[in-house]
């Protein structure tokens, strides 16, 4: 299994490291437009497979993602501290349209997984610059905002994490929206879970939650300057799905034909993933409240791709 990272700054390296160590690979490549950092990657990484699993890693020029089955696509400008995801579109859009007509040069009918942000954006140019089908281009949209929203919950109701059901749908950014109303534990509301252990979920521990949640990267930027472990694995995890056919249900970013009344937009929803990527998107129930939020990121999404003619 031969898979390919464009980009190997922050994000890329450590997708690289997390794909090494769970052992997913028999062959890892790394692109980048500096060579000597795609170089340096690949052999530091190289010299960890002795604690995990063989796998071949090194670097090179487009040319070496040939036979890969997915191709990560990482490469683009950082976010900076106070920047909005949105406030990079111009510069990583200009970045996509340079690799993406070089990765299908090289790999024939590839799974791309694109993690630049901003990501909904990202995706849904990589769809249109590639001309494959929308199942084989996916984001990792909010898959780590889920991730971000379970473990809190978890922690709240003194739970692992593993046990919650609770997604964020809509835009990887300022506007996603966290489901409080199908949210369960056991089979039950969480609010029902959450007051039989004593730990009433009220309006300002549900506050408090969206804010740490909606907030995350941008506190961890200010404090290190980028994020990239949570991704990292995140990558890994979706990489994982597709590779092994574990037709998992996660929330990702991919083309959507309508949601809440906006139509060919990018965002994430609930997907089952598998051996060809996307094999089927689900629409959880909404209330009213959230069905409204989902409406507003749609529309951000919508209002920045039709800006820039995709």
């Amino acid at each position: 299994m031969k898979v390919g990272i464009v980009g190997t700054g922050h994000v890329g390296s450590t997708a690289a490291y997390a794909l090494v160590l769970h052992g997913m690979v028999s062959e890892l490549v790394l692109v980048d437009n500096n060579p000597a950092l795609a170089a340096a990657h690949a052999t530091d990484i190289l010299h960890a497979t002795p604690f995990a699993r063989p796998v071949r890693v090194y670097a090179g020029d487009y040319a070496v993602l040939s036979g890969c089955e997915i191709v990560i696509l990482a490469a683009g400008a950082g976010q900076l501290p106070g920047e909005s995801r949105m406030q990079l579109l111009a510069r990583n859009a200009a970045v996509f349209k340079a690799i993406v007509p070089q990765v299908m040069r090289h790999v024939s009918n590839p799974i791309l997984l694109v993690a630049t942000n901003p990501l909904d954006v990202m995706t849904q140019v990589a769809t249109r610059l590639s001309g494959l089908p929308s199942t084989r281009v996916l984001g990792s949209g909010t898959i780590l905002d889920t991730a971000r929203f379970r473990s809190l919950l978890g922690e709240f109701c003194g739970i692992s994490p593993d046990s919650v059901h609770a997604y964020v749908l809509g835009e990887h950014g300022d506007s996603e929206v966290l489901v409080w109303s199908d949210a369960t534990v056991a089979g039950m509301p969480l609010a029902d879970f959450a007051a039989r252990r004593g730990r009433p979920l009220t309006t300002d521990v549900m506050a408090r939650i969206d804010d740490d949640v909606r907030r995350a990267a941008y506190r961890i930027i200010a404090g290190k300057g980028a994020t990239y472990f949570g991704i990292g694995a995140a990558l890994a995890r979706i990489a994982r799905c597709i590779l092994f056919d574990e037709r998992a249900v996660v929330t990702a970013c991919t083309m959507t034909a309508e949601v809440e009344g906006i139509a060919d937009v990018a965002l994430s929803l609930p997907v089952v993933i598998g051996r060809d990527g996307i094999r089927m998107q689900l629409q959880p129930p909404l209330d009213e409240q959230e069905k409204e939020a989902l409406f507003r990121s749609a529309s951000i999404i919508k209002q920045h791709v039709s800006g820039i003619g995709y």
